[in-house]
């Protein structure tokens, strides 16, 4: 039976399956196979720590999807996606790691039995999941297929949020800031990081009420003095020292939807080079939440955090802002549009981001960054509600 604790309606599974087939007829695509975990489940319902083997949704225009995986997953498939039993299928167990047989062998019957193997079949090429030799399988086995890039085209559909999604992002914007309040209560010199990595997962896990909190896509990024110049370092077992700045990446999570957040907290006395970037960079966060309106360019929230960093000499020009929402790892970003001066994506209400100018200087960094939703009439709103600043603690 269809999973019994779908987080949305079927008829909201129904629009979003509408928008993927009119994007299909876009692009003259018959069938489309999707394997981004992210992807499954925003079209099915379905979650499972099961991406590290093979699995996948197949879109029709004309009937329900099939989700199909390894055999031992459909158990958790039948529990969690919105169709009914029938259309979950699975290939044999001795296919996972094999050396002589390709899950993609049981795809392609698949596809044949339904009579695509001469139409134009789409396929996610440039996906953290669907691997080269999988493409190469299912080009011997549908020889006289054609097959169309397709990567991002669900992606992009999921670009504008329903009220429903969003109603899970302001949950899960209540954890993060739950998150960022144990950081601020408990870091001190001389506590270990494994030690607070361990909070922030209890806070994180524990939720806020009766919202409870999932794994984000992300671990928790906390480098400190002049690792803090490279964003992406995780923790070990050091312990914080006086007189450095941690920068804390981190998100909530509620039912895959992510709010992430960023604050930096100085053990200390400052340094002024860090107050006059603190100062710019919370400048520019406010012009470019003012230019994060319906109508304008994604690349004008980018100029406008650019523009007040350059008049205090801080020259950034990459990246700052990805669209966010529903996410499993290695990432909670969809993968679409960015904040950089060069993207003309018109920006929509219902849209939401992680606005992200983090500063990574040659022995420092500094990140502030905010989960926005875009919205008719004003000026983007923050998801979270903490101060936007840098924070001492001495």
């Amino acid at each position: 039976m269809p999973g019994q604790y779908l987080p949305f309606t079927p008829a909201e599974y129904e629009r979003r399956l509408g928008k993927v087939r009119r994007a299909m007829v876009e692009q003259d695509i018959d069938v489309l196979f999707v394997e981004d975990p992210s992807n499954m489940a925003w079209l099915t319902g379905y979650d499972g720590w099961s991406f590290y083997v093979h699995q996948g949704v197949i879109v029709f225009h004309d009937a329900d999807p099939i989700w199909w995986g390894r055999s031992q997953d459909a158990n958790g498939a039948v529990r969690t996606v919105y169709m009914s039993d029938e259309r979950v299928l699975s290939y044999p167990d001795h296919y996972v790691q094999s050396t002589t047989l390709h899950p993609m062998e049981v795809l392609a019957a698949i596809l044949r039995d339904h009579g695509y193997d001469n139409k134009r079949v789409g396929v996610e090429l440039e996906n953290y999941y669907f691997s080269a030799k999988a493409y190469l399988v299912m080009r011997r086995e549908l020889p006289d297929a054609e097959f169309v890039d397709a990567t991002g085209l669900v992606n992009w559909q999921r670009a504008v949020k329903s009220d429903e999604e969003v109603t899970f992002m302001r949950r899960a914007a209540r954890i993060s800031e739950k998150i960022v309040d144990g950081i601020m209560e408990r870091v001190e010199p001389g506590l270990k990081k494994n030690d607070l990595v361990a909070e922030i997962y209890a806070d994180a896990v524990r939720g806020v009420d009766d919202d409870w909190g999932e794994y984000p896509a992300i671990v928790p990024l906390l480098p400190s003095g002049s690792d803090a110049a490279a964003p992406h370092l995780t923790w070990d077992g050091r312990r914080f020292e006086e007189g450095q700045a941690t920068f804390f990446e981190i998100a909530g999570c509620y039912r895959r939807y992510h709010a992430p957040f960023c604050r930096t907290v100085f053990l200390g006395k400052p340094p002024q080079h860090m107050l006059e970037a603190e100062k710019a960079l919370v400048e520019g966060m406010e012009a470019g939440l003012e230019a994060a309106r319906p109508g304008n360019r994604a690349g004008d929230v980018a100029l406008a955090l650019f523009g007040a960093l350059e008049k205090a000499g801080i020259h950034k020009d990459s990246r700052c802002g990805y669209p966010i929402g529903l996410s499993y790892p290695p990432d909670w970003g969809e993968r679409t549009i960015s904040f950089r001066k060069e993207d003309d994506t018109i920006l929509e209400a219902g849209m939401t981001f992680h606005f992200m100018p983090g500063l990574w200087m040659s022995d420092w960094g500094l990140e502030i960054t905010e989960s926005i939703l875009v919205r008719d009439g004003a000026a983007a709103e923050c998801l979270c509600n903490r101060p936007r600043k840098l924070f001492v603690k001495n």
